[in-house]
């Protein structure tokens, strides 16, 4: 039985109400609120996100959810979904904000208005049922000056993670070392980074400039911009100069992982000298000893990758209650007892996300 195991949802959502930003705005950005319509200013906060995908995603969540659809996903509904899934504790990140965050031509200032106003409305939002939903952070990489004055804000949530895009943001990769004095903070705090993707934002994202469909946009944006984040924080030294800074890549499988660290590896042979002032040891030497990845339960090789990489890396994360997630998620995560030992399992389901996300 599944309830054997206490479960972590290492990646689960909150689908914001569209009224919140007005209410949530600081006062002197309150008519940049965000429309019904996704819209800022009249201008959308998506990019080629057609209105039949957009049909067929609320049409996908009435389905799966009519009772929280009813109640506008409210902390009562999130819990309550839990409950169906046999989840002990979520951590939570944005849906509408994944977008809203993410323009690259909106200003600093206006994002950072943003973020406060949904870091403060998912304060209260958490305040529900504390012990069991836990807030992930937004932080502003438009304005590197605010990012660790909105990370210590967040510390006096008692929240223990941030998360933050993979693109690059104003030209920024993660890397930048006007990003420095975050890293610094995270890592001194304890404090656990998500990084997460979400297709069709207005940055720089792999395959935006090739293709349409939600068929490849959505295939290409996840794994691919998660591996590039991944060597950015090893080819710029990140996760050289901070070594207790604890990062995790979600949403994305964990499919394209032993091919990527291999690679890395292969490149760093003979390339080592190029990069010896940032990079002192194997690039997959790093990711074990301070990274993880979430896994779809579904993934055919998921026990050869265990072989490969071991267990000790890897978090299970629903992406409730989005389009694309299935409400049998408890039965997907049941399947794995089929085809992993039980204490594997148990690492997956919970003690690799307490250790990441640093739960007593």
């Amino acid at each position: 039985m599944l309830r054997e195991y206490q479960i972590i949802d290492a990646d689960a959502h909150v689908l914001e109400p569209n009224d919140m930003w007005e209410k949530y705005l600081d006062p002197a950005f309150k008519n940049y609120a965000l429309s019904a319509d996704l819209k800022v200013k009249g201008e959308k906060i998506f990019y080629k996100q057609s209105a039949e995908i957009r049909s067929e995603g609320a049409r996908r969540i009435t389905q799966n959810y009519p009772l929280s659809v009813l109640n506008r996903f409210d902390p009562e509904s999130q819990v309550r979904a839990m409950k169906q899934m046999g989840i002990d504790i979520s951590f939570l990140y944005p849906s509408v904000g994944l977008w809203l965050f993410a323009i690259d031509t909106m200003s600093p200032q206006l994002v950072g208005a943003f973020t406060r106003a949904y870091n403060n409305w998912l304060r209260d939002f958490c305040s529900y049922e504390p012990q069991i939903l836990k807030g992930v952070g937004a932080i502003n990489l438009h304005a590197p000056e605010e990012m660790v004055t909105e990370l210590h804000r967040i510390v006096t949530f008692g929240w223990k993670a941030v998360f933050v895009r993979p693109n690059p943001i104003k030209g920024r990769l993660l890397s930048h070392l006007s990003y420095e004095p975050f890293w610094t903070e995270c890592e001194r705090l304890g404090i656990a980074v998500g990084i997460h993707e979400g297709t069709y934002c207005r940055l720089p994202t792999a395959g935006a400039e090739r293709f349409n469909t939600h068929f490849a946009l959505h295939a290409c944006s996840h794994p691919m911009e998660q591996m590039m984040a991944m060597l950015a924080l090893i080819e710029g030294g990140v996760l050289e100069r901070h070594p207790k800074l604890k990062v995790g890549f979600l949403e994305a499988g964990c499919g394209w992982l032993p091919y990527w660290l291999w690679r890395l590896d292969e490149e760093y042979k003979s390339l080592h000298w190029e990069v010896k002032d940032n990079i002192k040891m194997k690039p997959s030497e790093y990711f074990h000893r301070q990274c993880f990845v979430s896994i779809e339960p579904e993934e055919p090789y998921l026990d050869r990758i265990l072989q490969y990489i071991g267990s000790d890396n890897l978090l299970f994360g629903s992406d409730y209650p989005h389009a694309d997630h299935q409400p049998d998620m408890s039965e997907k995560a049941m399947a794995l007892q089929e085809r992993l030992p039980k204490k594997t399992v148990q690492k997956l389901l919970w003690d690799n996300p307490v250790s990441f996300y640093g739960l007593e």
